[in-house]
């Protein structure tokens, strides 16, 4: 059986939806790496942030997801589309495991390093340390992305950028957390 199957029988379907529904722009696809490790980190607007990510790379993309979304039917359906539940209240040994092998796969990870959607009037709010982490273990790409706009029916009011990936600089994780806050930021606010 095909890995994550799931995932990509739905894609097609996502995408149609989104670019039927949402008219997005999609700026900066060619610096999203393709068979080597990477994770995709930006900001965290809404619910359907994911769905505006599937829709707008080919690559098939493993998502870190709150765990509260595992449940009943879903759960066996969000492990088949590749989907890594995590326990958003305590270090889960589990997701550690999980996100190093998928990276040491070459596969492509997303994270959005807020930890979960971003309802304040703050432009971001701080990172969790996740992503610089997991790159520092693997010597993974982070390709930052920037989701601008609010998501309005039949409107081309959202955009998605992917900014130029880059390896981490040092093993110093704050300063590198530091970092792709800074930079994530500074795009959110051109």
């Amino acid at each position: 059986m095909k890995k994550y199957i799931l995932y990509k029988i739905a894609r097609p379907i996502i995408t149609t939806y989104m670019k039927l529904f949402y008219k997005i722009e999609v700026i900066g696809k060619e610096n999203i790496i393709s068979n080597e490790k990477n994770i995709l980190a930006g900001n965290h607007t809404s619910n359907l942030d994911a769905l505006l990510i599937i829709s707008s790379t080919k690559n098939t993309i493993r998502f870190l997801a709150k765990k509260e979304l595992f449940k009943g039917i879903m759960k066996p359906i969000f492990l088949k589309a590749g989907l890594i539940p995590v326990d958003r209240t305590k270090k889960d040994s589990n997701v550690k495991e999980m996100t190093l092998k998928a990276l040491q796969n070459n596969e492509t990870i997303c994270i959005f390093p807020e930890g979960t959607i971003n309802r304040t009037q703050e432009t971001i709010i701080p990172f969790k340390y996740g992503t610089v982490s997991f790159a520092s273990k693997t010597n993974s790409y982070i390709t930052p992305f920037v989701i601008k706009g609010k998501y309005k029916l039949f409107r081309k009011n959202i955009s998605i950028i992917y900014l130029k990936p880059y390896k981490l600089e040092t093993n110093n994780l704050e300063i590198e957390n530091k970092k792709l806050m800074n930079i994530i930021k500074g795009e959110l606010e051109k």
